[in-house]
């Protein structure tokens, strides 16, 4: 599977000295390993492959899943002639040399598939530099990113290119990577099962970090296979993927937040350690913790808010790792404290009326009168005192003359918000006998 460390230089004459990713280079799109989502047959590329109609193509995904061999395996299925740039290294002056080279091959029969790795990193100016070229048919554009294309590159090129998506590898596909590397190496690995499954769990999906640790491991002199605990100690663990500004930051505080709102905390303390593990700052999720308390739980428990607030502040006093602890609590407390989120939608639809309804005005009986000449405007004419009234509840209106009383806020029949609905019922009941 490695699509690793590819470059148009000739490989050395001596395999043994060649990087195991090298060797282990796929020739053909049916040797590669994973993703069978965009290779199968009735996948996007089978059946581009098979029609003969390649297009461009963006190419979504992790690290070390494939994306470089996949482009490079494409140009040679269709004939057409590979270039590989990086957006990191290549500026306008390159990119017309290569475009140059690419019109000069098409008048010569020759079509080239260009591949542009990290093409997220090219501005939306120099993205659009590709655009005539691809629709003239002077380049195949291939690109390749880790970053969601629909935030980081223009909607011109997305409009031109497919997005396929490639998934970080199985255990299973690392392990058919491991057995592909064994062959190669023409031995075992000296572990034991236990100690194989957790190498493979190292790369974390990443099929390029696997064959690095694997050479790692075939380098070492040893009778007996090692144990985890010996494996564990020879080799550090690969950091876990996360990007605090990227796309996973949004992805992981997705994943946490929807757990709290399933009412799962062992799903929100593992997506809470995920963040941790990967850098996240804690006063980010402390903050973010506290809206779910306001957004999710809302007046089904009010307590649910001061718990967060307090546990926000005792991180503050501890700080790390202790204070973390006091996150992690009261993420526990809201996954398993009853739900609405009334207050929310009712607070959302105010703000649609309020829009709506533009500068209506207050009516009239509600409003003070300091002045005589507000008096005898009308002002506070008829205003009922709620104190002075039975029930201590007048049931006046106290929307604007215009806009019909709408219902905004509906409480759930779950936790505190059941209390709150009685009373809600209670004063419509009211409201409906005292015609307000």
């Amino acid at each position: 599977m490695a699509d690793l460390f590819d470059t148009d230089e000739p490989a050395p004459p001596v395999a043994r000295n060649r990087p195991l990713a090298d060797r282990l280079r796929p020739a053909s799109l049916a040797e590669v390993i994973g993703q069978e989502q965009v290779l199968g047959p009735d996948a996007p590329l089978g059946a581009m492959l098979a029609a003969g109609s390649l297009g461009s193509l963006i190419l979504w995904g992790p690290p070390g899943v494939g994306k470089t061999t996949i482009a490079r395996l494409l140009a040679d299925e269709s004939e057409l002639h590979f270039v590989q740039i990086s957006a990191i290294f290549t500026g306008v002056p390159e990119l017309r040399k290569v475009f140059e080279a690419a019109k000069i091959r098409r008048q010569n029969g020759q079509g080239t598939l260009l591949f542009v790795d990290e093409i997220h990193r090219f501005n939306k100016a120099q993205q659009d530099g590709f655009l005539p070229h691809m629709e003239d048919g002077t380049i195949l554009l291939v690109g390749a990113t880790t970053e969601n294309p629909s935030f980081e590159l223009n909607a011109a090129l997305l409009s031109r290119a497919q997005v396929l998506v490639l998934e970080r590898l199985s255990l299973a596909d690392l392990e058919r990577l491991t057995q592909r590397a064994e062959q190669e190496l023409d031995r075992a690995l000296p572990l034991t099962t236990a100690a194989r499954d957790s190498l493979q769990e190292m790369a974390d999906g990443d099929g390029r970090a696997l064959l690095n640790l694997i050479e790692q491991v075939a380098a070492w002199k040893t009778d007996t296979p090692l144990e985890t605990e010996a494996l564990a100690t020879r080799l550090m663990r690969r950091a876990s993927k996360y990007d605090k500004s990227g796309d996973e930051h949004y992805n992981l505080i997705s994943a946490l937040h929807k757990s709290v709102r399933g009412s799962d905390p062992d799903a929100a303390l593992y997506w809470l350690a995920r963040m941790l593990t990967g850098g996240e700052d804690p006063r980010y999720l402390a903050r973010r913790i506290t809206r779910m308390a306001v957004e999710d739980i809302g007046l089904a428990d009010p307590q649910a808010q001061s718990i967060c607030l307090h546990a926000w502040e005792v991180y503050e006093r501890l700080g790390s790792p202790e204070g973390e602890l006091a996150l992690a609590q009261a993420l526990v407390y809201l996954a398993l404290a009853p739900k609405s989120n009334g207050a929310y939608v009712g607070y959302k639809a105010a703000m649609v009326l309020a829009k709506k309804t533009g500068s209506e005005p207050p009516p009239k009986h509600i409003l003070n009168a300091p002045t005589s000449l507000m008096k005898d405007q009308g002002y506070g004419d008829g205003y009922a005192y709620d104190h002075d009234a039975e029930d201590g509840f007048s049931g006046q209106n106290y929307f604007p003359d215009g806009v019909k009383r709408p219902t905004l806020y509906q409480p759930v029949e779950r936790g505190f918000e059941r209390e709150l609905k009685k009373r809600l019922d209670y004063f419509a009941k009211l409201r409906t006998q005292r015609g307000g």
